[in-house]
């Protein structure tokens, strides 16, 4: 099907009534959640040293540029709904699109929701202490070494899932004006905590000041304390953890491509999808950078590495301000996840919505509402998303036998990293494989720095890959056999009756 008929056929369904502003505020909403506010901490555990630290966030910065730099030509020369999908589909084939977006409703998208869900329902458990992750209304439930239960907080995440899965069935002047608002309102929440850090920071104690910047060993880190088991040591051992000190800071900021999820709903996408993705991903990195500088110039370095709950803005903010300090960093947070949340149920339904399209999805996630936004696939993510959040981990304590349980998505996320940092590296060369397959092709945007920025980007992507599968090959493999199950499944929607 041409372009031309393609986008026919989208604009007698979607509407262009995303502005510039509207399409920077999904792409800073999506990408601020609660990731920066507390996956330094593991970061700093894995890497032992306040520079390494800071290297790691900027090193995710710059993939994060370059991608959006490569993803800018890609998303202004096929502004659709389905976004990635799309160009993986046009560059590879429907299988790997398919795999794609499989992936994305199975896991990626779905489980990040779930996750971020659960984290404003911890941070509601600040202010109102029924909303408790051991306040059950039904008692976990064991089904093999996992189990099933429904508490306070899950209940909590369950009700953001569904009122958001339900202001954007609304229609997306409903969901922008949501987002708007809270994305405004988060980041002048985190820009405050940079100011507050770099104001009142650097006291004697902090790591800015006391802890050695890039010798691990002398802030009493190992590769074998970082992660138990570790065999290697000296340079090879930090550089591998490294490598793994850099998820947290990648996920915090992987959401950016949800704004070529509404392509089709963008207005002059040759101008602002690309204003969107760089600009929105530069403020986003630069944000990132100076939090973390903030934390260590207030912190000493070991409260950084064990603060309660990885909940390293709320240690920054209660040691600046005591109690009440640590109060509004939770109400922050809050406000944080909701806005994140809301730009991940608005973008995530329309990659369904392509697949359907192309019939490789439930047909009815194919059709809009009367308010031209796709509601079945609004509804279709946010039951699966609410029932990701029901099935918990179990882990019984060696030495106390103590029963603890986590959530499954974590374990899911977990296993997806570097099938997610795949599909990353697809996406970028999918730019270099469209240069030379479709050469004529309309291209408002092409990438700057070509081909110096998408090589970069690719070696970056990789090297992490590699890394990751050497350090955790069980969970890189499980992460592949997950994405592998979608195969099966397209030839199913291949090979079903059209109807």
């Amino acid at each position: 099907m041409s372009d031309k008929i393609d986008n026919q056929r989208e604009g007698t369904s979607l509407v262009r009534a995303l502005g510039p502003v509207d399409a920077t505020m999904i792409v800073i909403g999506s990408m601020i959640g609660s990731g920066i506010f507390i996956t330094s901490a593991e970061s700093s555990r894995l890497s032992g040293a306040p520079g390494w630290l800071l290297l790691a966030w900027a090193i995710a910065g710059l993939l994060t540029i370059t991608g959006a730099l490569c993803c800018s030509e890609l998303a202004t020369m096929m502004p659709r709904a389905g976004g990635v999908y799309v160009f993986l589909r046009e560059a590879y084939g429907p299988p790997l699109g398919f795999l794609y977006g499989w992936t994305l409703f199975l896991v990626i998208q779905t489980g990040t929701i779930a996750a971020v869900a659960i984290a404003f329902a911890k941070f509601l458990g600040v202010f109102v202490t029924a909303v408790s992750p051991d306040n059950y209304l039904v008692a976990p439930i064991s089904v093999g070494g996992y189990a099933i239960s429904l508490s306070m907080e899950q209940l909590v995440a369950i009700a953001l899932i569904a009122l958001l899965t339900w202001t954007n069935t609304r229609g997306l002047e409903v969901g922008k004006i949501v987002q708007n608002t809270f994305t405004f309102a988060k980041t002048a929440a985190l820009a405050a905590v940079v100011v507050i850090g770099l104001s009142l920071g650097l006291h004697s104690t902090s790591a800015a000041r006391n802890a050695a910047w890039w010798n691990s060993w002398a802030n009493g880190w190992s590769p074998q304390i970082a992660q138990p088991g570790f065999t290697l040591v000296g340079g090879l051992g930090l550089a591998l953890l490294f490598g793994r000190s850099m998820v947290g800071p990648l996920f915090a900021q992987t959401a950016w491509t949800n704004v070529t999820f509404i392509g089709s709903e963008v207005r002059e996408p040759g101008k602002n999808l690309v204003r969107a993705l760089v600009g929105g991903c530069g403020i986003v990195v630069v944000l990132y950078l100076l939090a973390n500088v903030a934390y260590l110039a207030v912190l000493p370095f070991p409260e950084i590495q064990r603060a309660p709950q990885n909940r390293v803005a709320v240690a920054m903010m209660n040691a600046a301000f005591g109690r009440p300090g640590a109060m509004c960093m939770a109400a922050a947070i809050m406000i944080s996840t909701f806005g994140c949340d809301n730009g991940l149920i608005l973008a995530g339904a329309r990659v369904y919505y392509a697949m359907a399209r192309d019939r490789l999805f439930f047909q009815k996630i194919a059709t809009t509402n009367r308010f031209r936004v796709p509601a079945a696939a609004l509804v279709a993510q946010g039951i699966w998303t609410a029932l990701l959040t029901l099935p918990r981990t179990v882990t019984v304590g060696a030495a106390t036998g103590r029963i603890t349980y986590g959530n499954v998505y974590n374990q899911l996320l977990e296993y997806i990293v570097s099938a997610d940092l795949l599909f990353y590296l697809l996406m970028v060369v999918a730019l270099i494989i469209l240069r030379r397959k479709q050469p004529d092709a309309e291209r408002p945007y092409r990438t700057w720095g070509y081909s110096f920025v998408p090589i970069v980007s690719i070696l970056l992507s990789g090297l992490l890959i590699v890394d990751l599968a050497w350090l955790a090959p069980a969970t890189s493999g499980i992460g592949i056999l997950i994405v592998l199950t979608g195969v099966p499944v397209y030839f199913f929607w291949r090979l079903r009756p059209i109807r």
